[in-house]
């Protein structure tokens, strides 16, 4: 499995995110990004905002933002 997280260090709507990665033991690579909003080129190339949290699972072909989203991503289809 090829889940990604997109997050910004010390942003609680990414911990969020990363928690309930964690709580439902699932694998994942964080991509820490820049705070500038201007230099996250990857976040934008992947998802087409610049917003984090983002999540890329690659194996469903899922990409999405916004911390509720991903929260009730992560326990409907991953846990």
């Amino acid at each position: 499995m090829t889940v990604r997280l997109y997050a910004l260090d010390g942003c609680p709507w990414c911990e969020k995110a990363a928690d309930a990665l964690d709580d439902a033991g699932v694998a994942y690579e964080t991509e820490w990004v820049d705070a500038l909003h201007s230099d996250r080129n990857e976040v934008k190339r992947v998802s087409g905002q610049r917003g984090v949290p983002v999540l890329v699972d690659e194996e469903r072909g899922v990409t999405m933002a916004e911390s509720a989203n991903i929260v009730e991503y992560v326990e409907r289809t991953l846990a």
